[in-house]
């Protein structure tokens, strides 16, 4: 979709997340796409908070493990993007030419870009006419300082940012390439969520396009967090007590109670953001929630989605339409993938 810099062919996936590194090399046979090298590698707590690097040596590192772990060459990547100084966003606007065109999606854009729009990068996609006889626009904007501070890290990694990309728009490349058939002459409204560590990628998709875009500030870490606040325990320690079950996956009874303290906060996030979005665009024709993030492996998590969002529930696996070799990737690898690396197929699916 949108992008602040050019593009090119031979793409690799960089989503420098906030508890891994993950890069993904995809191969492109017509319109199929093959898996064809992955690895992830985890950052220190507290290398990386919302979308402010604090332990650069740490993340460099990091990222070059994963290259090395996974066997890529290929320096030229799709960096994604997200946090607080991030946006994508639908605008309607008049319309006209070009020059007209980008100065009202200057006017228009800076009354929600939460930065200056001279301090930041902006680009913009043109989806086509809407019914009040304007255009509608989607924009991608970053703010400056965030921006180059990301870019500075990837050049000490060694690496050549061909393109930069939002997080939360590579994950609708995924959700796009899952469903295309789907999606056709489709006007329903999709709900698409992105569990990660610290936030929440919130999407809601219809006509061919992002209608409403959100990050919320809930995630897994949440989890983690409060079981090292009740139980006294570290980070590692509290990490392995949030996935660690007994032989038939059972949690502990006290370490059960806090995640499902947490994942009613988190939860209650998600449904305030769709009554919002509900209440404010008049949309009640979400007919699906596709699902993804770390967080979602969380006991009990997935049926009580279902519940407060009032719809059917369902994995955004990537692998239902992405090949990949059996001998090269085993099943635990993959299905790890599924949860933690959409964002990184999204941004390696991309050519500019």
């Amino acid at each position: 979709m949108l992008g602040f810099l050019g593009g090119g062919s031979g793409i690799v996936g960089l989503d420098i997340g906030t508890s891994n590194i993950k890069v993904v090399e995809l191969t492109k046979k017509g319109k199929s796409f093959k898996l064809v090298r992955y690895a992830s590698s985890p950052l220190p707590e507290g290398a990386i908070i919302e979308d402010e690097i604090n332990k650069n040596e740490e993340v460099i590192e990091a990222i070059n493990e994963a290259f090395d772990n996974a066997g890529i060459k290929n320096k030229n990547v799709c960096l994604g993007l997200y946090g607080p100084n991030t946006i994508a966003r639908k605008l309607q606007i008049e319309g006209g030419d070009e020059e007209d065109i980008e100065g009202q999606v200057e006017f228009e854009s800076d009354q929600y870009l939460p930065f200056a729009y001279e301090d930041g990068k902006v680009d913009y996609h043109v989806v086509g006419e809407n019914e009040g006889g304007g255009i509608d626009v989607i924009i991608a904007g970053c703010k400056g300082n965030t921006y180059d501070e990301f870019m500075e890290l990837a050049s000490d990694a060694k690496l050549k940012v061909k393109i930069v990309d939002l997080s939360i728009l590579a994950l609708t490349n995924v959700f796009e390439f899952l469903y295309k058939d789907n999606l056709k002459n489709n006007s329903d409204s999709f709900l698409i969520l992105d569990i990660g560590a610290q936030s929440t990628s919130f999407v809601v998709y219809k006509n061919g396009n992002i209608n409403f875009a959100k990050e919320i500030a809930a995630g897994g870490s949440m989890f983690t967090e409060e079981i090292q606040r009740q139980m006294g325990v570290n980070y590692i320690e509290a990490e392995d007590l949030k996935i660690t079950g007994d032989e038939e996956g059972n949690l502990p009874e006290d370490v059960a109670q806090i995640i499902g303290q947490v994942s009613e906060v988190v939860l209650g996030e998600i449904q305030k953001t769709l009554e919002f979005y509900i209440n404010s665009s008049s949309d009640e024709g979400i007919v699906s929630c596709h699902v993804t993030g770390g967080a979602v492996q969380t006991a009990g998590f997935m049926e009580r989605l279902e519940e407060v969002v009032g719809l059917p529930v369902e994995e955004l696996n990537p692998f239902e339409a992405i090949d990949y070799s059996d001998a090269q990737f085993d099943e635990d690898v993959v299905n790890e993938m599924i949860y933690v690396a959409t964002v990184a197929i999204g941004l390696g699916m991309r050519k500019g």
